[in-house]
C-alpha cells in the first residue's frame, strides 16, 4: 500500500466510526420521553428495577432527580416498548451503514 491508500483507507475507518458514534448519540437521544411530569431514559436497569415492583406504586427520581410518583408496571411497560422500538432501529441503520462499508 502506498501512502495514498493508506490516508484513504484511514478517511473511511474514521468516517465509519463517527457514522456509528451519531448512530448512538440519536438512539439514546430517543430513549429519552416524559411520562407523568418526569424525564425518563428507557433502559435495561429501569426496566429490570421496574419489574421488582409489579402493580405496586412507587416514587423514583427522574434524570433531573425530582421524585415522581407512577405505576411501576405502566411505566414498565411503556420502558420495554420504548426500549426494544429504537434498538430494532438501530439495528437497521446499523446494518445498513455496515452494508455501506
Amino acid at each position: 500500500m502506498d501512502t495514498d491508500q493508506l490516508i484513504a483507507h484511514s478517511r473511511r475507518r474514521f468516517d465509519h466510526a463517527a457514522a456509528k458514534r451519531l448512530l448512538r448519540e440519536k438512539y439514546q437521544a430517543r430513549l429519552t420521553f416524559g411520562y407523568n411530569g418526569g424525564m425518563w431514559r428507557a433502559t435495561p436497569e429501569m426496566i429490570t428495577f421496574l419489574s421488582l415492583y409489579g402493580d405496586q406504586e412507587v416514587v423514583v427520581p427522574d434524570l433531573y432527580d425530582t421524585p415522581v410518583k407512577f405505576q411501576a408496571k405502566v411505566m414498565r411497560d411503556l420502558m420495554q416498548a420504548r426500549w426494544q422500538e429504537q434498538m430494532t432501529a438501530w439495528l437497521i441503520e446499523l446494518e445498513q451503514l455496515e452494508q455501506q462499508r
